[in-house]
């Protein structure tokens, strides 16, 4: 009798047939707001080609229908006069509904942001280590969420994090090597101090950087060969990115001859000037006659080549060398080349045989005989 008391009665139904009413209205409510909402941030995405309209509109579509259920239900609920414990339990039910919603917003908006970091076509990046900050974020979120909702449950979370704490040490003392490389892959995608393409140089290797993992990084060497080296070593190196040289600066010598006039040695470093200043994608900084060399009159040249390419470097200054080489001969100035003079005073000089022959030389006086080195002279 009483069993067919409880299904009689009139309150039961009314407040079912309420939360019922209020859940389905406010879902469909719910519902209908979201998608117009999207829509309009998508058109204006469309028009102002904004990526944070884009963002707002997939974040907003990733909303959880049966979460949305959960809230209207909620809804309904809050309508309706219940017992104190079910008053308790709705007002958990509101947080963990809200706490999950909000973590997968978050979530969506980690995810888009890092395939946008990935494929962007102004400046790509590392896929590995976007993708690890993509994992090491999105963790941290659903870390946050799950520990927020069992603190609100009444869990006491302090014993959790320390064990978590303590486990988490543990395996970062096992697996250290590992974790030094895969933050020190980490803070080359950050920090960007080269990327894939970029020409470097440190120690004793020089190559193009081919493929930076999540424990090494792949250069092709100038002999062909690949060349791996780990993450956390390479940071260490004092490393030279020529890629990202804008322009290189150039510092040469050459001599001519002591027996040069001083006006034309004046008009050597004009000739210097002018032969550099004619080439272009150069910017000619200064020629000095700087000092005396042991068989040459030194002269120090520094010119800036407006480009980071070596080919196109050497082919500018073998345009400056063949400059040099005819503007010197246009003003009879002689480059000057090693020299070596021999001083023989007193004596004789040996015996020479040729082929057999003992051939006659005459007897030193007590003066001097001197012998040069380099190039002879045809009458």
């Amino acid at each position: 009798m009483q069993q067919w008391d409880f299904w009689l009665n009139q309150l039961f139904w009314l407040n079912t047939a309420i939360v019922l009413t209020v859940t389905l209205v406010s879902y469909l409510i719910l519902r209908s707001l979201i998608g117009i909402l999207s829509k309009r941030l998508a058109t204006w995405a469309a028009g102002r080609q904004n990526k944070f309209y884009g963002f707002a509109v997939e974040m907003l579509r990733r909303t959880s229908r049966f979460l949305l259920f959960a809230f209207s239900l909620l809804l309904g609920l809050k309508l309706i006069e219940l017992t104190p414990k079910w008053e308790d339990t709705l007002s958990h039910g509101w947080f963990i509904v809200l706490a999950l919603q909000v973590a997968l917003w978050v979530d969506t908006g980690v995810r888009l942001w890092t395939q946008n970091l990935l494929f962007s076509s102004d400046s790509p990046r590392n896929p590995v280590t976007t993708t690890l900050i993509s994992i090491l974020a999105r963790i941290l979120i659903w870390s946050v969420m799950l520990l927020s909702i069992l603190a609100n449950l009444g869990v006491n979370i302090t014993a959790l994090v320390a064990s978590l704490g303590v486990g988490g040490i543990a395996v970062a003392l096992a697996v250290q090597t590992l974790l030094s490389d895969m933050f020190a892959s980490l803070s080359i995608g950050v920090d960007k101090p080269f990327e894939i393409g970029d020409f470097v140089v440190f120690g004793s290797v020089a190559g193009s950087i081919e493929h930076i993992g999540l424990k090494t990084t792949r250069i092709r060497s100038l002999s062909g060969e690949q060349i791996v080296c780990a993450n956390s070593e390479l940071l260490k190196q004092t490393l030279h990115n020529y890629k990202r040289m804008e322009q290189r600066r150039i510092v040469f010598k050459f001599g001519i001859t002591y027996d040069t006039p001083a006006d034309k040695v004046r008009e050597v470093a004009a000739l210097v000037a002018r032969v550099i200043k004619a080439i272009p994608d150069t910017r000619f900084d200064r020629a000095h006659f700087q000092s005396f060399g042991d068989y040459q009159l030194t002269f120090e040249v520094v010119y800036y080549v407006l480009s980071s390419d070596y080919n196109k470097y050497m082919d500018i200054q073998q345009e400056i060398n063949l400059g040099l080489l005819q503007g010197l001969k246009e003003l009879e100035v002689k480059f000057a080349f090693p020299t070596r003079s021999l001083e023989f005073v007193g004596g004789q000089f040996p015996d020479i045989k040729v082929a057999g022959l003992q051939a006659e030389n005459p007897p030193a006086s007590s003066g001097e005989a001197r012998q040069e080195k380099g190039p002879r002279r045809m009458p």
